[in-house]
Parts: C-alpha cells; sequence; structure tokens
C-alpha cells in the first residue's frame, strides 16, 4: 500500500459510559449489547467513512476529503449516527425480559463524537494496516476534553476548527472552547449537543406525501448506499448535473442555523430569471425528506423515501400537488406537466446515470493505489 501522504477526514465515535457499564454489570450479557451497538455505528458509517479499527468501545474511521465533496454530508452522517444509537439503546432497553445489572444499565450508554481534518499515511505493521500521523494522534487525544465539564453534555460531536473549515460550514449554536495538548498545543474545537439534536430530529412536525395520495409516483434503484443517494438529491452542485435543460443553476437561498434542514430554501435558477422555488418541509437525512417547489403557477410536494438493500438503495417517490388550471383541468394539466413536460421519473433516471458515471471515475483512479497495494 503506498505512503503517500493523504489528506481526509478523521472520524472517532466513542460510546460513553463504557467503563462504569462494564464494572457494574454481567460481562457476557454486557459484551452482546456493546457488540450489537458497535455493529450498529459501523453500520451507519460505512456509507461515507473507511473503518480503520475497533478500539473498544470506540470505531475509528476515515474518509479522503474528495469522498464528501458536500460538507454538511459529515454532519448528516454523524446526527443519523447518534439518532439510530439511541434508537437502539432504547429498543433493546424495551425489549429485555433480563433483570441483570447489564439490562438494566444498559440507558446508561451514550455516544460522542471526535472529528478532525488533517495528514495521514498507510503503515503497516505485521500484516496489519494503521492511521499514523499527528493529526491521528490529535483526534484521539481529543477524547480527553473539558466539554462535560463546560456544559454537562454527555453526548455530543465535536469539530476542530480546521474540519469546519474544510467542510466550509459554521452552524450556529455550536459550543466553542479550546482544548490544549502536550506536544499538540492549543486546539479550538466547536461541538453540538446531540440530545437536544435528538430531540429535535425526533420531534418534527412528520411531513410526508404517502403512496395513497401520490399522484405520480416512481421507483428507482441505485447500486450505492443511501448516504450517497441522499447527498445527490441534495447537493446543489451535483442536482444542476442531472436536470432536464443544461443552464440550469441551483442555489441554496435559505439555511436556519447555517445548515440544510426543515425551513431550508433553494432557487433553480435559469438565466436572470427564477425558475423554481424550493422549500424543506420535512427532513431526516439517509431516510426520507419532503419538499414543495413553486413554478410558473404549479405546486408540487413530494417526498422522496431511501431505503437499503442488498446491492444498494431503492428510493420511492411519491408526488401530488395543483396546476393553475381552474376546476376539474387542476389534476391534468399537473399529471401532464409531472410526467410529459417535466418527467420525475425521467429526471432521476438521469441522475442514476451520473451516480455510475462518478463511481466509474473513482475506480479509475483507485486503480492505480490497488495495483501498488497488490
Amino acid at each position: 500500500m503506498s505512503t503517500q501522504i493523504q489528506h481526509g477526514y478523521l472520524v472517532l465515535a466513542d460510546i460513553s459510559g463504557y467503563t462504569s457499564f462494564i464494572a457494574a454489570t454481567e460481562l457476557d450479557h454486557a459484551h452482546a449489547v456493546l457488540s450489537e451497538l458497535l455493529e450498529l455505528i459501523i453500520d451507519c458509517f460505512k456509507a461515507v467513512l473507511t473503518l480503520s479499527k475497533l478500539e473498544g468501545d470506540a470505531v475509528f474511521a476515515y474518509a479522503p476529503e474528495s469522498k464528501i465533496p458536500r460538507g454538511e454530508t459529515l454532519f448528516e452522517l454523524i446526527e443519523s449516527t447518534y439518532v439510530a444509537f439511541k434508537d437502539r439503546v432504547e429498543a433493546v432497553h424495551r425489549r429485555t425480559t433480563c433483570t441483570c445489572n447489564a439490562c438494566r444499565a444498559i440507558p446508561m450508554l451514550d455516544l460522542k463524537f471526535m472529528a478532525h481534518h488533517g495528514d495521514y499515511v498507510f503503515q503497516i505493521a505485521a500484516g496489519i494496516t494503521e492511521l499514523v500521523g499527528s493529526d491521528v494522534n490529535l483526534v484521539h487525544r481529543l477524547l480527553k476534553n473539558h466539554i462535560k465539564e463546560a456544559t454537562g453534555w454527555n453526548a455530543y460531536a465535536l469539530f476542530t476548527e480546521r474540519c469546519l473549515e474544510h467542510l466550509h460550514l459554521k452552524p450556529e449554536g455550536m459550543h466553542l472552547q479550546a482544548e490544549s495538548y502536550e506536544h499538540l498545543g492549543e486546539v479550538q474545537t466547536h461541538s453540538l449537543n446531540l440530545r437536544a439534536r435528538y430531540q429535535e430530529l425526533t420531534e418534527t412536525r412528520h411531513i410526508v406525501v404517502t403512496r395513497e395520495e401520490a399522484m405520480v409516483t416512481a421507483t428507482l434503484h441505485y447500486p450505492v448506499p443511501p448516504a450517497v443517494v441522499w447527498d445527490w438529491i441534495n447537493d446543489p452542485h451535483r442536482r444542476a448535473r442531472y436536470t432536464f435543460q443544461p443552464g440550469l443553476e441551483f442555489r441554496a437561498i435559505l439555511r436556519p442555523g447555517g445548515r440544510t434542514g426543515v425551513g431550508a430554501r433553494n432557487h433553480c435558477m435559469h438565466g436572470k430569471d427564477q425558475a423554481m422555488e424550493e422549500d424543506i418541509l420535512d427532513w431526516k437525512p439517509f431516510d426520507y425528506l419532503t419538499v414543495v417547489q413553486k413554478f410558473w403557477g404549479f405546486t408540487m410536494f413530494m417526498t422522496a423515501k431511501l431505503t437499503p438493500t442488498l446491492d444498494g438503495t431503492q428510493m420511492e417517490i411519491f408526488i401530488n400537488g395543483r396546476s393553475p388550471a381552474p376546476g376539474f383541468l387542476n389534476r391534468p394539466m399537473f399529471l401532464l406537466m409531472m410526467t410529459k413536460m417535466f418527467p420525475m421519473a425521467k429526471l432521476f433516471e438521469n441522475m442514476g446515470r451520473c451516480i455510475a458515471e462518478e463511481q466509474a471515475e473513482e475506480q479509475t483512479e483507485l486503480a492505480p493505489a490497488m495495483a501498488a497495494a497488490d
């Protein structure tokens, strides 16, 4: 494997409360619970990140910076992983009938993340490949921080300032704190309260177009994980690649709190004229989103639902809305627009071709490195 210096994102997910959980519980039951939670984290991570190794109660993973062109993907990955973790902890606790200390103590487990951007190289020793470098050391040292003392948070996502700079994000409401480490110096960190974010994400009003309500439906399959498909339906630059009309430009107009989510607004522009306005009504990263689009007097409500499959992702599209036509002409005109003039199934078929082209390009770029590794 090449020893060339790599540049990318380093992410560490650490299960909080692990030490006390092990010390106070039956080892066989504790091991089973922790194994299930670690496997869950790995399954969530692998859509975007590459697993480096398991470190007891932690999962260490990385991604070359080219793998995450849209910075919000990393935020969404961390948040969706935490939501899945909390849901699993609650589910395991509810379903168990065991009265042992381990099963009673499951709710004490929580999760925190460290995210950094930096340099690393691959080192092979005794047949084991590891990431090494000062930045790798730093992301591990970040576990020893003072966030809990300053905020009281048990679950949080800590991003270094360098990481946010490379993600091109400045989310509002994050806790700013400097940490200092011997030989590594002072590090500015920005942290997000994941318990508060979990409550926000799970209590948001559920707005979807159901299959029964939809005037237009489509089902498509893509040979990539849901996180990749999610990126293609939300990244303005990528959306412009598979539109019907050359020269269309998607612009992010409104981002409440500096992030994409409920209340965010996009404009689709062609030349100097605004062609379409889009608002996000409901949002669950890597799972589904609902938007309303307004253009030429038409109003379209669309839910895109993503479901992981054995070989990739199934995306279901459900659409309804209204046209500017009066009375009985409203429905046929809307259907004409959605199926003939701007067929949505065709749009997402175009997206599939773009995804395939990008996957082929990535394989071509990786070929020299794979050959060197062999």
